[in-house]
């Protein structure tokens, strides 16, 4: 049972340990004259592979197998085994087996783990009488022998005296392979031969007898030594059979139908990976047959099984055949095996089931957001939840105090993107008009019900002019605040928003709306709405996070820098974005409007000591003049968009 199997089965828990296998600690491979070739010693369990390769006896294996799949304690319902239960025929699209006493029986699928004589696997399409198993040309012996009689055996002692170590010898057309099993107790022995010399007795069954003087005669030409060894076989354990091989399918899958093991692939044992394999196709259909699916989604799943499993098996199936081969010379043989050794061993299936499982999934829902680390799937946020569906913003709340002033055009014009023609304002006089604006959120379903605060600055009556000549009109935000992490990365990467962290602060009572913006305990920005009065008429508002009821949405610019030192000043990425108000969803619906008689913006430009990362920012927005309050107001409702709809301009 090599390491990539053996941890299936201990995620399973099952322990072949427990049914005595014990660890492979080495390999001594020795020519048919008795000379020993070479020798060299495994890493043993978590040197290299985090489990060990262990050398089973099959019998008592499968029965542990079979006590796990039938116990009823454990999870899901345990296994009804049916005996003696021949089937005739299967169904694919109904997945439907008739058995040969007439009966029949239908479920969500068939699984058909029915070996290399497989009845289920002519059901798939395009498999001809070609695709049956067929003759590799070689048979196989297989018998054990009580290690403790070798031990007693001077000529027999030195190949069974260390534990653990497996030992193979070749001929030119035949090898013997014997291994310790059963802690140690049992020598298990394979030994293989041209099918010719055995004809008259072994068959594509494992389970035909044979006389010890025939393996005796097919081994004469080895070294007394060996033929020794083998003089002591078990008469009742000895069996031969044909070892069979086939073409390579087409495919596993057929609607509700899946081939598992020898009926998918049917190996040579030249590497013991035959039941590894057929291990590894059960855990990858354990792993897409998660619980919870349908019937329905049956057929797509059994096609990623196969899209899982089949490129891994068909590849260890041919590595097994050249290292069955007559002309490679032992020495090639231990070194094809230990290049075959690191993609055999090195691969849990579990785990790469499960990735390829999350990628399908995230494959089956092409219009979702990515942004980094990309490694964990998308990005639950503001837009989308865990499985991709979008957030619902109906019932969550929001706060806006904004306060609206007159000032430069020509100071506001200097925060435009530079570089840039593209950007200008409505009107060509010196006096504009900007908003600082503050939101807190709440009930945000994207964050569990929580939320958060921000302020912007709000240039009103700016128009961008695409290269063909059209404008876009609309208000320019060139800096958004925010207090917590989660949505500045959503916001950046996803909608290309110029987010930057920084306390907010909100002191609230009747008559009072004080937002106080820090960073690291310095503060840097008040924003005072006094003298609060509710009005009773909405006169048009609509909740805008700028604070104006008559802009059309928000335009900005998005920069992401390329990466490296050599590409300072370069941009991966430079255009403009706007987001239309009208297309906002869900729509917000303001329910209370309160007036500001006497409202305020203080903004204190610190040193880069105070504010490290924002006094460049901080700096420039100080030295905007206010010439006068127009308005301020605070705004509260319900129905916060996403800003799914924002959109590159061109």
């Amino acid at each position: 049972m090599p390491p990539n199997s053996n941890g299936l089965l201990k995620r399973m828990g099952i322990s072949a340990e427990a049914t005595g296998a014990n660890e492979c600690v080495g390999m001594t491979s020795w020519a048919a004259h008795g000379i020993q070739l070479s020798h060299r010693n495994f890493p043993r369990a978590g040197e290299v592979w985090q489990h060990s390769w262990v050398l089973a006896h099959r019998v008592r294996l499968h029965d542990a197998l079979k006590q796990a799949a039938t116990s009823t304690s454990g999870k899901g319902k345990p296994v009804r085994l049916h005996l003696t239960s021949p089937i005739v025929d299967v169904d694919p699209a109904s997945a439907t087996i008739h058995f040969k006493d007439g009966s029949s029986a239908q479920g969500d699928l068939v699984i058909g783990a029915d070996g290399v004589h497989s009845v289920t696997r002519t059901k798939l399409p395009g498999v001809s009488g070609s695709r049956k198993a067929f003759s590799s040309g070689k048979s196989a012996f297989r018998f054990f022998i009580h290690r403790q009689i070798l031990l007693d055996d001077p000529v027999t002692q030195k190949y069974v005296e260390s534990e653990g170590v497996m030992h193979i010898c070749y001929g030119r057309d035949r090898r013997i392979v014997m291994y310790p099993t059963s802690n140690n107790t049992l020598i298990n022995f394979v030994a293989i031969h041209p099918e010719t010399e055995t004809d008259q007795t072994a068959t594509g069954d494992w389970n035909n007898a044979a006389p010890k003087g025939l393996l005796l005669e097919v081994f004469k030409s080895f070294s007394g030594d060996w033929t020794k060894i083998l003089s002591y076989a078990d008469n009742d354990s000895l069996k031969v059979w044909k070892l069979l091989d086939m073409e390579v399918l087409d495919t596993w899958t057929d609607y509700r139908l899946a081939l598992l093991g020898d009926a998918a692939h049917p190996f040579l044992p030249h590497q013991g990976q035959g039941g590894g394999q057929a291990i590894e196709d059960a855990v990858a259909l354990g792993v897409v047959l998660e619980e919870g699916i349908t019937a329905v989604e049956v057929p797509d799943r059994l096609k990623l099984y196969q899209d899982i499993r089949k490129e891994r098996a068909e590849k260890i199936q041919l590595y097994s055949r050249i290292v069955g081969q007559d002309n490679i010379s032992p020495k090639e043989a231990a070194t094809i095996m230990l290049e075959f050794t690191n993609y055999n061993y090195g691969h849990d299936e579990f785990d790469n089931a499960a990735q390829r499982l999350r990628e399908w999934k995230w494959a089956q829902r092409p219009s979702t957001y990515w942004r980094m680390p990309r490694a964990f799937g998308p990005m639950p946020g503001p837009r989308q939840a865990h499985d991709s569906q979008p957030r619902d913003g109906r019932e969550s709340t929001f706060v806006t105090a904004s306060i609206k002033i007159k000032t430069s055009r020509t100071i506001l014009q200097n925060l435009f993107p530079p570089g840039s023609a593209s950007w200008r304002f409505k009107s060509p006089g010196t006096v504009a008009y900007c908003s600082f604006s503050q939101t807190t959120l709440n009930k945000m379903q994207w964050l569990s019900g929580s939320g958060y605060n921000h302020l912007g600055l709000y240039i009103h009556g700016v128009e961008y002019v695409k290269q063909d000549g059209e404008v876009v009109s609309g208000t320019y935000m060139p800096i958004l605040f925010e207090n917590l992490t989660d949505p500045i990365i959503s916001g950046r990467e996803e909608l290309g928003m110029p987010k930057i962290y920084s306390a907010i602060d909100i002191e609230r009572d009747s008559k009072s709306y004080h937002i106080r913006t820090t960073w690291n305990g310095m503060t840097w920005g008040r924003f005072e709405l006094n003298d609060l009065e509710e009005v009773n008429e909405m006169n048009g508002t609509t909740g805008k996070i700028s604070g104006d009821t008559a802009d059309e949405g928000i335009l900005v610019d998005r920069y992401l820098p390329a990466v490296g030192r050599e590409n300072k000043g370069k941009a991966d990425a430079q255009y403009a974005v706007f987001d239309r108000f009208s297309n906002a969803e869900p729509k917000p619906q303001p329910q209370r409007i309160l007036k500001s008689g006497n409202a305020s913006v203080v903004l204190n430009a610190r040193d880069w000591s105070a504010l490290p990362t924002l006094h460049h920012i901080i700096g420039r927005l100080a030295e905007i003049p206010v010439y006068d309050v127009v308005s301020a107001q605070v705004v509260e409702g319900v129905g916060v968009p996403d800003v799914s709809g924002a959109c590159r301009i061109e």
